[in-house]
């Protein structure tokens, strides 16, 4: 089975390895001495205790699974050096009524939309790659058609 590489940036892949140092250093032990002591409390299927200690575990662990996963999958990939918008850039977009925002092009797993980091897999990032300032990038959303104005790549 061939493998896809997973398109991240280099500081995607930077807070990857920092969250997963912190899960594995800090969280996880942590939470491992939890499960130990609540497991002393006593009759074991009453413990409420005990119960969240081992969801907290079973969530890190999983966590821990995902990064490792998107880490060995990953192909880290730089902003383009010519003029049309790559995964990596800022990018300073024009609405339709004049307003200015700003988004940064990552990979899927980097995408947080409340940050401005778009994936380049999202309707707007694929409407956004490949165009240079001053061309309309247009796609379609649940509310109708969007398009913004690309006012300058970073």
């Amino acid at each position: 089975m061939d493998k896809k590489p997973i398109k991240i940036t280099v500081q995607g892949r930077q807070a990857l390895e920092k969250e997963l140092k912190v899960l594995k250093d800090e969280r996880q032990p942590h939470v491992i001495k939890r499960v130990a002591t609540a497991r002393e409390f006593g009759d074991l299927s009453e413990n409420a205790e005990y119960h969240a200690a081992r969801e907290d575990l079973a969530w890190i662990q999983g966590r821990i699974e995902e990064i490792e996963h998107i880490l060995a999958q990953a192909e880290v990939v730089k902003a383009n050096g010519d003029s049309t918008v790559s995964l990596g850039h800022q990018v300073v977009l024009l609405t339709q009524d004049g307003q200015e925002q700003e988004f940064h092009i990552v990979g899927e797993w980097e995408a947080d939309p409340m940050a401005q980091k778009i994936s380049h897999e999202s309707p707007l990032g694929q409407a956004l790659v490949g165009k240079k300032v001053g061309e309309i990038a247009q796609f379609e959303a649940p509310a109708g058609t969007i398009a913004y104005t690309i006012k300058a790549i970073k």
